[in-house]
């Protein structure tokens, strides 16, 4: 056998590699596969490095839309959104260096973790502890800020050391003795209720959720982003009595749900004064806001769920179907959807909320990715839209935060295209919120994304005016000084952005339209689509029980 002369053992120790290969390197070790941005002066290099590796690179148009598609994969796949950011040369710092920031010490207030390495091989360690910090514990964003002058540095093989990829997090579970005071409350109430969030959604408890509220015959109420853990159509789902459900329940399990805005606080009037609450978290700081729970269970929500469903394995224990409360739920939940369906039939034109959604959730597939933002838009969609899957419904969140739609959207479809799924992804929008990120809408044509998308268009924000009441108010000055703030411009096309770019666009004005153009759209898995539905400027939600938590004179 051939030795290695000392020539070529140093020829090998002297190879090179750059800080743009480290770092690409350092991701894919810790199992990233997509990379969402915008690229530019410095950090180009580290894209291209990562796409030779196999990640997954998809430019986006606006950083923000790239952080939200990063956050809606780290949502979809289990490994949270990673930030990184190119900084200004170590030798220039204090000079005034072009858009030179304290990034590090800014992104701290907002990430469990922010770093700058202090050499190209460091990298890898930080790298790994960005990744393991975010899917630790509650999951959340970490940020690394990269020098200019790494990117393209390069430095010996040899001295690099990769880190190999982070274990998967810990399964933590709940003290024995706080299960049996949870199950044992659970079995003593006459109101129950459980609510299942986004925790729950993350965790991957739909199996053992399911098996709990069918074996317990409880009722329970999805929040927002808990929708499809267990189908919507479920019977045991009061979502369609969820005032009701929350305002009299005398017992409600939280899993993987917060007291916040959301969920009202916890306080009344939106619940009763002595509602015993049983909390499941996995963040004990979550524990015990804005109301003093009468159980708490600290663990990973699937873990904890499965340990609950020991406590009624040993002990059998059902919730009375027939039940007042139960006739109760059910009750509210008739009148209600028979107060949406009135809506949703009348004829009248240009059509209202309720119309446009019920023959939208008529023919989507029950397979489906919903994603959702805007005001009237987002919260009647969800009532109305179903969703069946679990992980299969994103939309603006805690933070009510708009600009989310197209980011989402992006990335559920590159989930599903890589899936080889078949699935198409249906992003509805109000028009102001589309708005916000419609320039994406080239990034979903250059990638040929399997999405719908339809632009619940009432010519404002909340509301706005028809074009004959436009041109009236025209009459009396200038726009700036007469149209109202929440007015946008009457029946704006915005089918033609995505025709600009090569997708197909539909303007639709009657619910044969609307039909029509969704079955042409679902059917075409060629293009995407963009369906521009023109409903009434006034329209609104159907009369709550309670008002909305921000008041307004308007």
């Amino acid at each position: 056998m051939r030795e290695d002369t000392f020539a070529e053992r140093s020829d090998r120790s002297e190879e090179q590699v750059s800080g743009a290969e480290v770092i690409a390197q350092a991701l894919k070790n810790q199992d990233v596969a997509y990379m969402f941005g915008i690229v530019g002066i410095p950090v180009t290099e580290i894209a291209i490095a990562a796409q030779k590796l196999g990640i997954r690179y998809i430019g986006m148009r606006n950083e923000q839309a790239a952080c939200y598609a990063a956050s809606a994969i780290g949502y979809l796949t289990g490994r949270p959104l990673l930030v990184i950011g190119g900084s200004s040369e170590r030798r220039q710092e204090t000079m005034g260096a072009f858009q030179e920031f304290p990034q590090v010490e800014a992104c701290r207030l907002y990430s469990k973790f922010s770093a700058r390495p202090s050499s190209i091989e460091t990298i890898p360690s930080i790298i790994e502890k960005a990744v393991r910090s975010s899917i630790y514990g509650r999951p959340g964003p970490c940020y690394i800020d990269i020098p200019a002058d790494f990117v393209n540095f390069q430095v010996n093989v040899s001295s690099v050391k990769y880190v190999e990829c982070c274990m998967p997090p810990p399964v933590s579970m709940a003290e024995t003795s706080a299960v049996y005071t949870a199950a044992s409350v659970i079995r003593n109430a006459k109101q129950p209720l459980l609510i299942i969030g986004k925790g729950a959604a993350y965790a991957h408890a739909e199996d053992a959720l399911r098996k709990l509220v069918e074996q317990c015959k409880l009722p329970f109420l999805p929040t927002p982003m808990g929708k499809g853990v267990i189908p919507d159509n479920h019977p045991n789902c009061v979502g369609a009595a969820r005032s009701r459900a929350l305002q009299f329940a005398d017992v409600i399990v939280l899993f993987g749900a917060r007291l916040n805005w959301i969920l009202h606080f916890g306080l009344p009037p939106r619940y009763q004064p002595d509602v015993k609450f049983i909390q499941v978290d996995i963040c004990a700081e979550e524990l015990g806001n804005n109301v003093k729970p009468a159980v708490t269970l600290l663990g990973d929500i699937n873990a904890v769920t499965k340990q609950l469903l020991e406590q009624f394995d040993k002990t059998p224990w059902q919730y009375p179907p027939e039940s007042s409360w139960w006739q109760t739920l059910r009750e509210k939940m008739k009148s209600n959807e028979a107060a949406s369906k009135e809506l949703a039939s009348q004829k009248s034109l240009p059509m209202n909320y309720y119309t446009v959604f019920y023959h939208v959730q008529e023919q989507l597939p029950r397979d489906c990715f919903v994603v959702s933002e805007g005001a009237n838009t987002m919260d009647i969609g969800r009532t109305v839209i179903q969703n069946y899957l679990p992980r299969h419904r994103l939309d603006a969140g805690t933070f009510g935060t708009m600009g989310i739609g197209l980011g989402f959207a992006i990335a559920a479809a590159v989930v599903a295209k890589d899936r080889n799924s078949g699935q198409r992804v249906i992003c509805v929008e109000g028009d102001s919120a589309f708005g916000f990120s419609g320039m994406e809408v080239e990034t979903i044509c250059r990638y040929n994304l399997p999405i719908v998308l339809l632009v619940v268009n009432n010519n404002g924000i909340y509301q706005g005016f028809d074009a004959d009441s436009w041109k009236e108010m025209l009459k009396f000055g200038d726009a700036v000084a007469v149209a109202p703030p929440v007015c946008l411009l009457p029946n704006s096309h915005y089918e033609q952005v995505m025709m600009a770019f090569g997708g197909k666009g539909y303007f639709v004005q009657t619910p044969e339209e609307l039909q029509k153009s969704l079955k042409q759209s679902l059917a075409d898995t060629t293009k995407p689509s963009l369906i521009n539905v023109m409903i009434e400027p006034q329209a609104m939600r159907k009369a709550q029980d309670f008002h909305w938590l921000t008041r307004s004179n308007m």
